[in-house]
C-alpha cells in the first residue's frame, strides 16, 4: 500500500515538472483602453515617474511605501525606487526609452521578496481627440517562475492589474482635462 502511494506521489510530482517545463519561458501580457485625451497629455503621466501614484495599481498596495526618485524628471533615465510592504516589495524602475507620444518603456527590477526583471511598455496612438494606450509586460521566466505562474495564476492576476492601472489612468487623466 505505502509504495502505491509512493508510486502515485512521484507520478504528479513527474506529471507537473513536464507540465511546469512545457510553458513557454517567454511571456508577455498586454492590455489597452481609450482615454478620452489628446496622446501629450497621458504620456505625460506615464512618462514622469513621479506621477505614477496617481494611478499605479501598485502604488495602492502599500500607500507608505518609501519612494526614491534620481536622474531626470521624467523621460529616459528618469529611476523610481521603492521599498514597501510584502505585497510590493523592494525595487527600482527605469525608463529606458522614451519617444513623445508615442512610447515609453520601462525596465522593472525587482529584489524582493524574490529577485526578477520584467520590461513594462507604454504605446500610445491618438484616434482623434482619444488616445489608444497599451500597456504590455513582458520577459522571460524561469522553471521556478514558471511553476509559481502555473500555480498561483501569475499572468492573469498581472493582466487585472494592467487593466485596473489603466482604468485608473484614464481617470486621473479625463478628471484633469475636466478642469
Amino acid at each position: 500500500m505505502l509504495k502505491k502511494i509512493l508510486f502515485v506521489l512521484v507520478a504528479i510530482v513527474l506529471v507537473f515538472v513536464i507540465v511546469v517545463a512545457l510553458q513557454p519561458s517567454d511571456y508577455r501580457v498586454e492590455r489597452a483602453t481609450t482615454i478620452a485625451a489628446p496622446a501629450s497629455d497621458v504620456f505625460a503621466q506615464v512618462n514622469d515617474l513621479h506621477k505614477w501614484e496617481a494611478w499605479s495599481p501598485w502604488a495602492k498596495l502599500d500607500p507608505d511605501a518609501k519612494m526614491t526618485f534620481s536622474g531626470p524628471d521624467a523621460g529616459k533615465g528618469a529611476t523610481a525606487a521603492w521599498a514597501g510592504n510584502d505585497k510590493v516589495g523592494v525595487g527600482k524602475m527605469t525608463i529606458v526609452e522614451s519617444t513623445p507620444e508615442e512610447a515609453v518603456n520601462i525596465k522593472v527590477e525587482f529584489t524582493e521578496p524574490f529577485e526578477g526583471n520584467i520590461n513594462s511598455d507604454f504605446a500610445f496612438k491618438p484616434t482623434g481627440d482619444q488616445t489608444q494606450v497599451t500597456w504590455a509586460m513582458h520577459g522571460h521566466h524561469n522553471f521556478i517562475e514558471k511553476a509559481f505562474c502555473l500555480v498561483m495564476g501569475g499572468l492573469d492576476k498581472m493582466g487585472g492589474e494592467l487593466e485596473k492601472g489603466l482604468a485608473q489612468l484614464k481617470s486621473v487623466v479625463e478628471a484633469q482635462n475636466k478642469s
